[in-house]
């Protein structure tokens, strides 16, 4: 059983989204609202939309709403969400350093189980950034923290002392490390990123551990009442 559970684990966390490149060099004072949609490949097609707004404060910093989903036959089964911030805490010279937190919902389904997890994701990025363009490198940690499990009738049959609930597994947890470019013009990014994780024990990789996600930003500024 914990080996069934460990593989479930492992297939959960093998799809991952990964935080939205953002051109901080680009990002205008009055850039209030910023729409992200996305596309990649991550263990398969994988398509999100994202929202971030930049509150006032001496460090440019983000709040981020974002929701994914793999292709299918059956967009619900699964998916991703995840809410947070991040911050561009340093600049020198046109080198920046920012970092994100995000905490994550996600859900897998297929004929075996349904799984539900709770989890974080902590990401660090650092590079050099021109209002038209920048290349940064990233590195980041996906933790599944507790994972629910909902057993299909027929799995129960093959295994009669299964039981459904919440579950802790020790090794639920991903490192992602890559490269992030992009072009910036008027109100919009175009952005790549480009990388590979692996399992937090570095011994288990899915059969593809690479990753790519093409990404569009549009940014406009606040509205104001008349």
């Amino acid at each position: 059983m914990k080996i069934i559970i460990l593989v479930a684990c492992v297939n959960l966390m093998a799809w991952q989204s990964f935080s939205q490149s953002v051109n901080w060099a680009s990002l205008k004072s009055d850039n209030k609202h910023i729409v992200h949609v996305t596309t990649g490949f991550d263990y398969g097609l994988v398509y999100g939309l994202g929202y971030s707004h930049k509150i006032k404060s001496k460090m440019p910093i983000l709040l981020d709403v974002s929701y994914s989903f793999p292709s299918g036959g059956q967009l619900l089964d699964d998916f991703k969400t995840k809410i947070g911030g991040q911050a561009r805490l340093c600049n020198i010279r046109n080198f920046q350093f920012s970092a994100s937190i995000h905490g994550i919902y996600r859900q897998h389904e297929n004929t075996l189980v349904r799984m539900q997890n709770f989890g974080s994701e902590m990401t660090g990025v650092i590079g050099y950034y021109k209002p038209k363009w920048f290349v940064a490198g990233e590195v980041g940690f996906d933790k599944a923290i507790v994972t629910h499990f909902k057993h299909s009738e027929n799995f129960k049959n093959d295994f009669p002392n299964t039981q459904d609930g919440w579950y802790e597994p020790s090794t639920g947890g991903n490192f992602h490390y890559g490269i992030q470019t992009g072009y910036s013009f008027k109100n919009s990014d175009l952005t790549l990123t480009i990388g590979k994780f692996n399992t937090q024990d570095f011994k288990t990789t899915p059969l593809i551990p690479y990753y790519f996600q093409l990404g569009y930003n549009y940014k406009f500024k606040q509205t104001k009442n008349k």
